[in-house]
């Protein structure tokens, strides 16, 4: 018997396609072989993998499925398994080597607990900057980059790399700004007290008061579907009092902006990925929108002519 701790895998799927319903490489290309349930289902039939390697490369990785799968099955997961397989991008592969190149000449963490930025928010010194002043937090002199990097492409962690990212971390309490990393710190740090960036701000009196009613925030997709029951309560709390419309549909899953793969490690946004973030804003007239993900901010900017703003903007 499988319970809920322990997800389950492809072989459990039944075809009920409420995955593809959430889905953004769905909507963009309305073919089922684009689509979780689609991957499950041609591998319960026993496709090659080079069948299915367009499809693991247009994910996200946005967590949409996983909530909503009634079997339990760790979709996103078998996604990012099934990408360790694929030939790898040797341009992703030399970011990752970078990043971790840059890990290595840093000192230990200090005392405390810790801010891990991610390289989004490390691309912009300035907003980086208040988000710690905000937070009163250090910044990890190693945010694990590199493995962030690594989770998304299905690129190689080399076990000794793991454990000196690890160490300095055991049992702190983290803001972590990259949502697929949180993902995982969750499983490699049971003990670890760990919160998203936008969880982080959101809670902050000086932010949460100068949320408008005529505001759409836009809540990261990955952080809020790693931990989707007890994020549910937080969100809703927000949006209560705030008064602000959200990109959460009825079940409470958050509509990423992205709808085609690798939307971190782009040096620019792909077409899919504007086509989504158009239907996302479909009949929407906002003041202003707020984003938790810095990396969303320029995207959203190309569609609409409203003020967009990182939450950490607003104080």
């Amino acid at each position: 018997m499988y319970s809920d701790a322990h997800p389950r895998d492809f072989p459990a799927c039944s075809g009920c396609s409420l995955c593809r319903l959430v889905c953004p490489m769905w909507r963009a290309r309305r073919d089922p072989r684009f689509s979780p349930e689609g991957i499950a289902k041609a591998r319960q039939s026993g496709a090659a993998l080079a069948e299915l390697a367009p499809a693991l490369e247009a994910c996200t990785l946005c967590g949409a499925c996983d909530p909503v799968c009634p079997e339990n099955i760790d979709l996103s997961g078998m996604i990012m398994d099934l990408r360790r397989e694929l030939p790898p991008h040797p341009e992703l592969v030399a970011l990752q080597i970078g990043y971790q190149q840059a890990a290595e000449g840093t000192e230990p963490a200090p005392a405390g607990a810790l801010l891990l930025p991610g390289a989004a928010l490390r691309a912009d010194p300035a907003l980086l900057d208040k988000v710690q002043s905000l937070l009163g937090l250090r910044r990890a002199p190693d945010d694990g980059a590199d493995l962030a990097v690594a989770l998304e492409i299905g690129g190689e962690i080399a076990p000794q790399r793991l454990r000196r990212f690890l160490d300095g971390l055991e049992g702190r309490s983290l803001v972590v700004g990259d949502g697929l990393l949180l993902r995982q710190l969750r499983s490699w740090l049971p003990a670890g007290r760990l919160q998203g960036l936008g969880e982080a701000l959101g809670n902050l009196s000086t932010i949460r008061r100068r949320i408008a009613s005529a505001d759409f925030y836009v809540v990261e997709a990955r952080a809020f579907h790693a931990d989707h029951e007890r994020l549910v309560a937080h969100y809703d709390t927000l949006r209560k009092d705030c008064g602000c419309a959200m990109n959460l549909d009825l079940q409470r899953i958050a509509m990423p902006p992205h709808a085609s793969g690798y939307p971190g490690l782009r040096m620019g946004p792909a077409r899919e990925d504007l086509e989504q973030s158009r239907w996302l804003l479909q009949g929407r007239t906002p003041a202003r929108i707020l984003v938790e993900n810095p990396a969303e901010r320029a995207l959203l900017r190309r569609v609409i002519d409203v003020p967009v703003l990182h939450l950490a903007e607003l104080a």
